[in-house]
């Protein structure tokens, strides 16, 4: 079995308690794009914990947690991840972790590149979380960057390194910032690469095995589809594909087929990040939602934008992961309103439009709101649907005929046990 948990929406979605949650069932975890531009928040037995770069499985003993091909991988961040967690108790070796050799690396200087150019841009700034993200995945198209493996190739790394400085520093000058040091980031490559190098290894090899003897692997998306960089509100997007449609290819098994794609959206929006957000809250509703959902972000701790359920968001966000089922997270968050309201469709320039647009016309879009009776009771002991409340039921059903995908899970607390299956 080969299944992809994926966002719909703008991400924090809440895929990271659902893949902890999943991970049960599986053999192997698998990240495969993204770097650490965003978190997973996870509550279990451990814990609380926001993880960036690895797996959500690593909390399941027995589970081989990869990071993927598709990836790119901050080795201090890296290194210090796996240093906090195992300071709380959590089992990380190179048997349960494995990172790909060909993931790409992300150095210092691609974070500094990131902040130089989000300060060029001011006011037009993207939404970057200065991570490096946008610059390293630049340096992999532009065939200029390290992978993991280089770091095991230690005879040649230097002089790679070299050439890559070469292009960079032109850059650096057109910033009007200082160059980048050959023997810093060579440094920083033996420091954290010499702590790493025994998870480096061929994790092809490895899935493709597993898969051929009957593993199951589930794949772990960062970011949700309207972040995407083919298909999302670009250019306010991340800079690889968030899709499942690209989850085995990221993975390292491209000629592998997904079985199931599980979409996960929450109970309303939220989205972190520039660009336009047609459903975003201000004022004191904005305030009192972030509140109650804890809305800031799990890698930045900034504030989230929040707003009702997006319909025409969401059923787009679904028809382009090819979600065969929904988990729909945060649920119990919408107890203190008295009316949920969800929208149903965009004004655009006095047209009712329910098909999500692009570009300037999204700019423009003005949310059309269905409003449903709340259910205003505490649903976090719920377990069975028939525990819920009507008004609770008919919100879901709602939200189902709605983005026209079925609603398998429902998510109504953190941890890791607060959750019902609807039996659909």
């Amino acid at each position: 079995m080969l299944t992809a948990v994926v966002g719909v929406n703008w991400g924090d979605e809440g895929k990271g308690r659902m893949v902890d949650l999943l991970s049960r069932d599986y053999d192997m975890v698998v990240r495969y794009q993204g770097g650490n531009n965003a978190g997973h928040t996870v509550v279990n037995g451990f814990g609380k914990f926001a993880l960036n770069l690895i797996p959500c499985g690593i909390f399941r003993e027995g589970v081989v947690n990869v990071l993927g091909t598709g990836m790119v991988v901050d080795l201090e961040h890296l290194w210090d991840e796996i240093t906090r967690l195992r300071e709380r108790g959590v089992n990380i070796t190179p048997e349960n972790l494995k990172l790909s050799e060909k993931a790409i690396v992300c150095l210092p200087y691609h974070r500094q590149l990131d902040i130089l150019e989000e300060n060029r841009l001011g006011k037009n700034e993207q939404g970057s979380t200065r991570r490096g993200i946008a610059p390293v995945y630049s340096d992999k198209y532009h065939r200029k960057a390290l992978r993991a493996g280089d770091i095991l190739r230690g005879g040649t790394l230097s002089g790679k390194a070299e050439t890559i400085l070469g292009f960079k520093n032109a850059l650096m000058r057109g910033y009007g910032a200082p160059e980048i040091s050959l023997g810093e980031t060579l440094n920083w490559l033996s420091e954290y690469g010499g702590k790493l190098a025994e998870f480096i290894t061929d994790t092809e090899l490895l899935l493709e095995d597993s898969s051929r003897n009957g593993k199951n692997i589930l794949l772990e998306a960062q970011l949700g589809t309207l972040r995407d960089i083919d298909f999302g509100i670009y250019p306010y997007t991340t800079s690889s594909t968030t899709l499942a449609a690209y989850g085995p290819i990221g993975a390292g098994i491209p000629g592998r087929r997904l079985d199931k794609v599980v979409g996960v959206m929450k109970a309303y929006s939220s989205s972190v990040g520039g660009g336009p957000f047609t459903v975003e809250y201000s004022g004191e509703a904005s305030e009192r939602l972030r509140e109650a959902g804890g809305e800031y972000g799990a890698a930045t701790g900034r504030p989230r934008r929040v707003g009702p359920f997006d319909c025409v968001a969401s059923r787009f966000g679904v028809r382009m992961q090819g979600a065969d089922t929904l988990a729909l997270t945060k649920f119990d968050v919408l107890s203190y309103m008295d009316e949920l309201p969800v929208c149903v469709a965009y004004d655009i320039g006095g047209k009712r439009v329910t098909e999500f647009p692009v570009g300037d016309e999204l700019e423009a879009a003005r949310p059309i709101y269905e409003y449903l009776p709340g259910f205003k009771a505490d649903i976090s002991k719920c377990r069975k649907p028939e525990d819920l409340p009507r008004a609770a039921l008919d919100y879901i059903e709602f939200l189902e005929a709605a983005v026209k995908c079925p609603i398998e899970y429902v998510s109504v607390g953190p941890g890791r046990d607060d959750y019902l299956v609807m039996g659909r």
